[in-house]
């Protein structure tokens, strides 16, 4: 699909579209639950609907009434591997369910599409071969069996938190108490809090033992819940970018992306700003700056290993504006300069981010973006709501 958007003020307020982040959690430990649990203020997209498909494929059921999902789970140590994972492009879905599939010791598959199968991997690997687990990819399937035995697992700290996270959903179902230490530096911390705080919330022990250590208790059961999905930040700070007000954030919610306000702050400033604990606001802060006289970000390594390598793709599109960048190892610049309207159509990267990024420039300036299809992976709606804020959107369906 490829849409062109005319520049204009966009006018009015948009509520927030629930946190994706915490419906993956909320829907896998529902899915994990012994009984039926009610999660509310879920919206699909692609990722979510991934995360459904997993849970359906480890025996959990649900049902959808609205945004309302009532999910009856199942327990994955009785998971016999005759279904396959289908992950699609969700790095959190794939990560998040691995260690599930080690639990039962039934040979297991995750399917992966896009550009997943070439995220990084290495560490369930690595763990599983320390372990004497099997573990295999090839091409777009990943072939894991367990059984994963409680005890003591060092991970990186400064790869991806959702490596973590999926082994805070495996840990407390084994028999034993287990621990998670980190080596270097932990990023991305913030993912961790919710991983933590949704295991609370179905009942679960598990928290910090120390600055770079996690005690999880084992023989520990899910308890079905009632719970709602909060607003999310990470979508909400495309329409903050275009000073719009957004309802339904709260403004002490664990999601590191709250930060994105500070940071556009600090970018009006001419502040640096680091990217370790808020790598899926790269995109908008890197827009943003465009729009504010450049800007100066660090941390950005990670940014590489995302649906596209969102600091180079983001410096190609920006070059179509007449802006220039420095991209560093580590870090990005954007330097001050004047947006000017694109000559050619921009490249959506199959990156919703990335997509959404470019289409904030265009309230400004006007343009075209191929590839526009990517927002369904995690906002389907996004290019209704900006054109209810009065923004000239032409979908193109047709143009692939």
């Amino acid at each position: 699909m490829t849409v062109t958007i005319r520049p204009g003020t966009p006018v009015g307020t948009v509520e927030a579209p629930p946190s994706k982040s915490m419906a993956h959690r909320l829907l896998l430990c529902a899915g994990l639950a012994a009984g039926e649990s009610r999660i509310s203020g879920v919206r699909y997209s692609e990722d979510v609907a991934a995360t459904l498909d997993c849970l359906r494929a480890l025996g959990a059921e649900w049902r959808q009434h609205g945004e309302t999902l009532f999910v009856t789970g199942a327990d994955p140590r009785r998971f016999d591997g005759a279904s396959p994972l289908p992950c699609r492009e969700s790095g959190s879905t794939l990560r998040f369910f691995l260690p599930l599939c080690l639990l039962s010791g039934a040979p297991a598959r995750l399917t992966c599409a896009g550009r997943l199968p070439e995220r990084p991997m290495r560490v369930y690997e690595d763990l599983c071969r320390a372990r004497g687990l099997d573990y295999a990819q090839s091409g777009a399937e990943i072939r894991v069996r367990g059984p994963l035995r409680p005890g003591c697992f060092s991970l990186p700290g400064d790869v991806s938190s959702q490596f973590v996270s999926g082994l805070l959903f495996a840990l407390p179902l084994l028999d034993g108490d287990s621990e998670i230490a980190l080596t270097g530096s932990v990023e991305s911390r913030s993912y961790i809090e919710l991983t933590l705080a949704a295991l609370r919330g179905f009942g679960l022990r598990a928290g910090w033992a120390g600055a770079r250590t996690l005690h999880v208790s084992g023989n520990q059961r899910y308890a079905p819940r009632d719970l709602r999905v909060e607003g999310d930040w990470s979508n909400a700070a495309f329409f903050r970018a275009l000073d719009v007000p957004v309802t339904g954030l709260d403004p002490e919610s664990l999601q590191g992306d709250r930060v994105c306000e500070t940071y556009f702050t600090r970018i009006r400033r001419s502040e640096i700003c680091d990217l370790r604990d808020c790598p899926d606001l790269g995109p908008v802060l890197f827009a943003y700056a465009a729009m504010h006289g450049g800007g100066r970000f660090t941390g950005t390594a990670r940014l590489r290993l995302k649906e596209s390598d969102r600091a180079a793709a983001m410096a190609a599109e920006l070059s179509k504006f007449c802006v220039e960048t420095a991209l560093e190892d580590n870090a990005f610049t954007v330097l001050p300069g004047r947006l000017s309207a694109p000559r050619e159509a921009l490249d959506g990267h199959n990156d919703h981010r990335i997509v959404m990024a470019l289409s904030v420039l265009c309230t400004r300036v006007g343009g075209r973006i191929r590839g526009a299809e990517a927002v369904r992976k995690s906002f389907p709606d996004f290019f209704d709501r900006l054109g209810g804020l009065g923004i000239e959107v032409i979908k193109d369906e047709m143009d692939q």
